[in-house]
């Protein structure tokens, strides 16, 4: 399945015929029941209904969709003992089945809105799986408050919207208690995916940030699921994010998805952030995704806001409710311009900040007075807390204050409805208001304005009934916060700092008094957007971009390593596998020339030592393998050669190449040669003081000089910064060393100015050649490394021995902790090294010792 989010990209390749999906309607019944518990169910309306796809015995594929809550309504009967349940229909994962192939198998896994006494629950669940394709989770009440209103509401709620936990009332402190209770939800609902998954065939999708240990928990009992994960909050920057105590977790859990999807840029942005400062994971960008290498697993990043149900709003105008409830509002507010607010009440709706501005605009204003109406439509908190009480407060005292300053008889600038208003209702408000203002301080997508815009539009039946001499095109206006995930898509509305009153007030005058012409133009350019930007085009995205992340998955294979929520898995290619020492061994005991290759930094020495001088053991190792006569041995490194010299000075048969092989020689005893015709090195006195420029604006960062190289460092510097000013370095040395045979390259947390030519690559090619000249050609080589400058030495020796100059031999590249990696191989860590290098030199210590024997 193609995504139609790059499907413009593929326009390019000018032979991409885009697919087409049907998206045939689906009638979904209004009420279903269980006999015993539920009752009065009708066959006609199942039988179309979106859950009705029946059980096949033809495989077909089949999508789990895990969230919260699952897109169900409850309703006890009169009986007081049984139960009757209805789709949502308000409910998103009910609407993006749309988006889905028609031959998609949908299954549901989430809570129900209401608690179900244990002696019904299996009874319950059976029926709703065979009915609606619905599979409940039923936890104790006492766990799913410390689950739902703890750590959800109460923790990652707060923060997701920058809130601190700076006192008690703010957020919270955290609770490890709490935090386990999330655990334990996540892993409920993981026994309850595993119910029912076919691993190897099903898609998994999971929903919102309550549940976003699941794909660890998955990961871990069936490594090759293909799964998506969606957030529909906003992500904090690092700085907030980093407060919470089991941060590495979260992120760690995430990424253990294949698709990880965010409604804004800034979302994404501040995620992969946390990754990088965090996790030291770097994101890279390639023909228009951004992915995530994870452990050999490229975890795509998803950027694209979601979309309304077009059909279920078009349905909702021409309901006849619908068409009685906007002519009694048009008389209601009749001669009057009605602005609309409608929003949850909690404290990042920004609902008092709105009032206020209204406040301020009628101060300024006086003629608006008697003629602007505010309808403020405060849906229930989803919450419960001190802040919410504080919100309705102040709403409550704002409201009081602006109706007796302003109103009049017969006038009230603000109406407030502190009510659940239904649907019907809550489109005719979108029909008759001039304006709809969102003023939301924090809010990860909020579709009212989405809404607003569609209800505007109207349909043709509301046309025909409200049809005036005139029958003027059609309009809308928006004043939106700049803080909502919507706002970017919404490049025709106003937009506004909340915090900032006299701003919003300015924006709501602009609004009333905007040039009809303008009206027009902004609504025709909303419209566009949001009638083609639907939840169904939001779905079959998002599926299209999780089965491409996901295509290889039974090309490579898999290991899992880690304990609990640090879990995660390796993904390998086919050809990829771990060198196993015993193998390494019995393959060298046979052989009688032989070439060993050996970086120093990552490979055999830990990067995290501070003192990198080799040990008594690496020494004695390497003077065994250097006694053996049929080895030729190399230490391959990007340090300098006087540093090497005078760490392996008592390895008098070591090899070593200095400088990525600039500086060579076969013994100690030998003079040094260099890889390239001599140079001059004028271009140092352009490159440093450039360098120093931005060493000395860089914290953290320092130059390391070598004989024939520059190198700058910015490990130590703060990671975005640090990469910031990389990439201005390497684009000023590469301006102004143009004409200099040098070649500037940038690495792992470095910018290097080297002479062309050199690389580890091109002295690993020469070694093997003079070998061959010097009458040993190899029969085993073994080249080990573990950073990206070993890469080119590992292509470099694929491609000389199998070419027809030099003979077959047995080859083990080998890549330290680097995954995926150009070689064949891969060992764990220095130590795993070490051990592989003892085995060797045992070995050749045995050889020898036999050879004395035979004397």
């Amino acid at each position: 399945m193609s995504s139609r989010s790059y499907t413009n990209l593929l326009d390019l390749t000018g032979d991409y015929n885009p697919p087409v999906f049907p998206r045939a309607s689906k009638r979904l019944p209004r009420t279903m029941t269980v006999p015993g518990i539920l009752s009065e169910y009708r066959d006609d309306e199942y039988s179309n209904s979106v859950a009705s796809d029946a059980p096949s015995s033809i495989l077909q594929d089949r999508c789990i969709i895990v969230a919260n809550s699952l897109p169900l309504n409850a309703e006890k009967r009169a009986d007081g003992k049984t139960w009757s349940f209805s789709w949502d229909h308000d409910s998103l994962l009910l609407q993006l089945k749309d988006g889905l192939p028609d031959d998609m198998e949908v299954i549901y896994i989430g809570f129900l809105k209401c608690d179900i006494e244990p002696a019904q629950q299996d009874e319950v669940a059976a029926h709703l799986l065979e009915m609606f394709n619905c599979i409940p989770a039923f936890v104790p009440e006492d766990l799913r408050n410390r689950f739902y209103n703890g750590f959800c509401k109460h923790t990652l709620w707060p923060l997701f919207h920058y809130m601190l936990p700076l006192t008690p009332d703010h957020g919270g402190r955290f609770d490890r208690a709490l935090w386990q209770a999330y655990v334990s939800v996540n892993k409920t609902f993981a026994a309850k995916v595993m119910e029912v998954i076919a691993p190897e065939d099903d898609i998994v999708w999971v929903h919102d940030y309550h549940l976003m240990l699941l794909p660890t928990l998955l990961r871990k009992k069936c490594n090759k699921v293909k799964m998506g994960f969606f957030l529909h909050s906003p992500f904090p920057s690092s700085e907030i994010y980093r407060t919470l105590p089991v941060r590495d977790e979260l992120l760690r859990a995430l990424l253990n998805a294949d698709v990880i999807g965010f409604h804004t840029f800034d979302y994404a942005r501040h995620f992969l952030s946390c990754c990088s400062r965090m996790l030291g994971i770097e994101y890279e960008a390639k023909r228009g995704y951004i992915g995530v290498e994870y452990y050999g697993r490229n975890v795509t990043i998803k950027i694209m806001p979601v979309g309304i149900h077009m059909g279920q709003l078009l349905a909702g105008l021409n309901l006849p409710e619908t068409e009685h409830k906007i002519a009694e509002l048009n008389e209601e507010f009749k001669g009057k311009t009605v602005l609309l607010g409608l929003d949850d009440m909690d404290i990042f709706k920004g609902i008092g900040l709105k009032l206020l501005a209204l406040e301020q605009l009628l101060n300024e204003h006086p003629d608006k007075r008697g003629k602007l109406v505010m309808v403020q439509i405060a849906n229930p908190a989803r919450g419960k807390g001190k802040d919410v009480a504080e919100v309705q407060a102040e709403v409550y005292t704002t409201v009081k204050r602006v109706n007796q300053k302003f109103g009049c008889e017969g006038y009230e600038p603000i109406i407030l409805l502190e009510r659940h208003v239904p649907f019907y209702e809550r489109l005719a408000f979108y029909t008759v208001a001039e304006c709809c203002v969102v003023t939301a301080v924090r809010d990860g997508m909020n579709l009212i304005p989405y809404e607003y815009i569609v209800s505007r539009q109207g349909c043709e039946k509301l046309d025909a009934c409200f049809a005036s001499a005139e029958n003027p095109p059609k309009k809308s206006l928006l004043v939106v916060s700049e803080f909502i995930g919507c706002s970017p898509s919404l490049s025709g509305a106003i937009r506004v700092n909340p915090w900032n009153v006299e701003a919003v007030a300015d924006a709501l005058n602009m609004a009333i008094t905007m040039p009809e012409a303008e009206k027009i133009m902004r609504h025709e350019k909303h419209f566009k957007y949001v009638s083609t930007h639907d939840v169904a085009y939001w779905a079959q995205s998002f599926m299209g971009d999780l089965e491409r992340a996901c295509k290889d998955h039974l090309k490579r294979r898999c290991w899992g390593i880690g304990f609990g929520l640090n879990f995660r898995v390796i993904a390998l290619g086919q050809n990829f596998r771990k060198l196993i020492p015993e193998h390494i061994v019995s393959t060298y005991k046979r052989t009688k020339s032989r070439a060993i290759l050996l970086d120093y930094d990552g490979t055999m020495m830990p990067q995290t030592s501070i003192d990198k001088t080799p040990s008594p053991e690496v020494i004695s190792i390497l003077n065994s393998l250097c006694g053996d006569p049929k080895n030729v041995v190399f230490i391959v490194s990007g340090r300098g050669r006087k540093e090497l010299s005078a760490w392996f000075s008592s390895c008098m048969s070591l090899g070593i190449a200095a400088e990525h092989g600039y500086f060579s020689r076969w013994k100690t005893e030998d003079d040094w040669e260099t890889c390239v015709a001599a140079s001059e090195f004028d271009w140092k006195r352009v490159a440093e003081p450039i360098m120093m420029l931005y060493t000395e604006s860089t914290d953290g960062s320092s130059i390391e000089a070598k004989e024939s190289a520059l190198v700058w460092h910015h490990q130590y510097a703060d990671p975005d910064f640090g990469s910031w000013q990389a990439k201005e370095l390497l684009d000023h040395l590469e301006s102004v060393l143009g004409n200099e045979p040098v070649a500037v390259t940038s690495g792992q947390h470095i910018v290097e100015v080297k002479p062309q030519g050199v690389s580890k690559g091109l002295i690993a090619e020469k070694l093997l050649t003079s070998m061959v000249e010097r009458g040993m050609p190899p029969d085993f080589v073994l080249c080990i490394g573990d950073d990206r400058s070993d890469e080119d030495m590992f292509e470099s020796i694929a491609n000389a021995m199998a070419g027809p100059d030099l003979p077959a031999a047995d080859v083990f590249a080998c890549t330290v902790g680097r995954k995926p990696s150009k070689a064949r191989y891969y060992l764990e860590d220095t130590g795993d090294v070490i051990q592989m290098l003892q085995g060797l030199a045992e070995a050749s210590e045995a050889a020898k010792e036999a050879r004395r024997a035979a004397s």
